[in-house]
């Protein structure tokens, strides 16, 4: 299996901080977790606070956007990607 991470520290932004100082880790950075069994859950993003009555793994994805984000330009790729390529990658996350 593989791991799909780069386990590194990023810069989430405004839109996810929690303001908690973690280590060397500010509070707005996360590691990024491995997808393995990204599949078979239920809560997405540090606190859980994606969950299948919200939209899930979309607003897991979309709330990555924010002032200081990372992420930024993977959200705008992912909004950018037409319905059936959004559905594709949604059913391979849920694949992992």
């Amino acid at each position: 299996m593989h791991l799909f991470s780069d386990l590194l520290v990023h810069h989430v932004g405004t839109g996810l901080a929690d303001n908690i100082m973690q280590g060397a880790a500010g509070p707005d950075e996360f590691r990024t977790a491995p997808l393995w069994g990204l599949g078979q859950r239920l809560y997405f993003l540090h606190d859980g606070r994606a969950t299948p009555s919200n939209g899930g793994l979309v607003t897991a994805i979309l709330d990555h956007a924010s002032s200081g984000s990372e992420a930024n330009a993977v959200v705008s790729n992912f909004q950018h990607l037409t319905q059936q390529q959004q559905q594709d990658l949604l059913n391979f996350l849920r694949s992992l």
